[in-house]
């Protein structure tokens, strides 16, 4: 357990960020009046992700691996801090639709009836609490191995080219 306490806060940091995120596009309207561009706002999210990812992986390579990090051991710690938040992700579903925006699936589904991009009965399935626990844990877990793979490869340990070339 003590392996992964850098991986372990940085997933509860990150999840704290998600819920914090969530108000954020409540309070702006992106759940309300502005839903139809809240696909877009959600998206920016993308930015504090990647930049928790990096202080993770930052941390972990400074007080773990004592500032010597290969891409590998820092690849293996996005996938755990992915893993982590994966695994939390249907409490923070429930917070965000049953706490946050009590509203925002029968809103979703009125804008998509109404615009007739879907029938009723294809909206109340593709909008609501248990589709969106399962489209979080796979776009989270995606999401997750590659912004990790790409801050790994970004802070590792680069090595001085041992190989000597001559004419």
């Amino acid at each position: 357990m003590k392996k992964f306490a850098i991986e372990i806060k940085w997933a509860i940091i990150s999840i704290i960020i998600f819920l914090a995120w969530m108000t954020l596009e409540k309070q702006l309207g992106f759940h309300d009046e502005k839903i139809k561009w809240q696909m877009f706002f959600t998206m920016l999210i993308i930015f504090p992700n990647f930049l928790l990812y990096y202080l993770a992986l930052r941390d972990k390579k400074k007080n773990y691996y004592n500032g010597e990090m290969s891409w590998k051991q820092g690849f293996i710690s996005g996938v755990v801090i992915s893993f982590i938040i994966v695994i939390f992700s249907p409490i923070t579903q429930f917070i965000t639709h049953e706490f946050i925006t009590p509203n925002y699936f029968d809103k979703l589904i009125a804008l998509s009836v109404e615009s007739k991009r879907l029938t009723l009965q294809e909206a109340q399935s593709y909008f609501n609490l248990t589709a969106y626990i399962w489209q979080s844990i796979s776009g989270g877990l995606s999401f997750g191995v590659v912004i990790g793979a790409i801050v790994a490869y970004i802070l590792k340990t680069k090595t001085p080219d041992t190989t000597i070339k001559t004419k």
